[in-house]
């Protein structure tokens, strides 16, 4: 396995995988797919866990442009469908990667689907060494196939790079026994195994996915974006979202 950069000795985790839902950069009056504010706010987090050496791999949803299922409902064929979430995610990929860039921090978008003008295509070797340069990694287009997630796709990411952790990041604050927004007596967990997770029947993350991580032994922190330092408190290991590992 490549040797991780040196990151701060106060770093919890040296290389992350962090998962963002399409959504979240929509911000919050959700007129826009992408909200310029928003998305600045979330590229100055990325930013400020690089700049304390964590080697950061990006894996972007796209349901704020189009959801594959979303497209079936209005009679699109699910593959056609994934097809056209994929790209979606290549589009949020170019706007990280624009941000970012604009900050000073290095950037590559690698592609599951080859379009050699905009983005390189995924090669593991090529990602990892990427790492070792200081550079972010965005990952876009899914797994390059449809009936995948991008969880999914994180998972397979975090597996093949030997991440430390997945950290999803979401607009809620942790998994719950219930839904919290229709049950005010949800009951929040810091912690569960994967085993405890599977038991529940909790909506961590789609069966693939999850299965991985198990297999892998990957941990996953689900948390809050909200905190716009919530990144950094995440790779210092601070008492954020919840933990789910084994």
């Amino acid at each position: 396995m490549p040797a991780k950069s040196a990151a701060s000795p106060t770093v919890k985790y040296q290389r992350v995988v962090l998962k963002l839902s399409g959504e979240v950069l929509r911000g919050a009056k959700g007129t826009e797919p992408i909200d310029a504010a928003t998305l600045e706010r979330m590229c100055e987090q990325v930013k400020e866990i690089h700049d304390l050496g964590v080697q950061v791999c990006v894996v972007i949803g796209g349901g704020n442009i189009f959801r594959g299922l979303q497209g079936a409902k209005r009679g699109v064929d699910r593959t056609t469908g994934d097809y056209m979430g994929m790209l979606a995610t290549v589009i949020n990929g170019l706007a990280i990667m624009d941000c970012l860039e604009k900050m000073g921090v290095k950037t590559r978008v690698q592609s599951a689907i080859p379009m050699n003008q905009i983005a390189e295509p995924f090669i593991m070797r090529r990602a990892m060494r990427h790492l070792e340069k200081k550079r972010v990694v965005i990952f876009v287009a899914g797994t390059g196939n449809p009936y995948f997630s991008t969880d999914t796709t994180a998972a397979l990411r975090a597996s093949e790079l030997h991440a430390d952790i997945i950290m999803k990041a979401t607009k809620v604050d942790g998994i719950y026994d219930k839904d919290p927004k229709k049950f005010p007596d949800a009951v929040k967990y810091e912690e569960l195994t994967f085993v405890e997770a599977l038991r529940q029947r909790l909506n961590v993350m789609d069966s693939t996915a999850f299965s991985l991580c198990l297999d892998n032994n990957v941990p996953i922190l689900v948390f809050n974006l909200d905190d716009p330092h919530a990144i950094k408190k995440a790779v210092m290991g601070d008492k954020i979202g919840t933990l789910v590992h084994n």
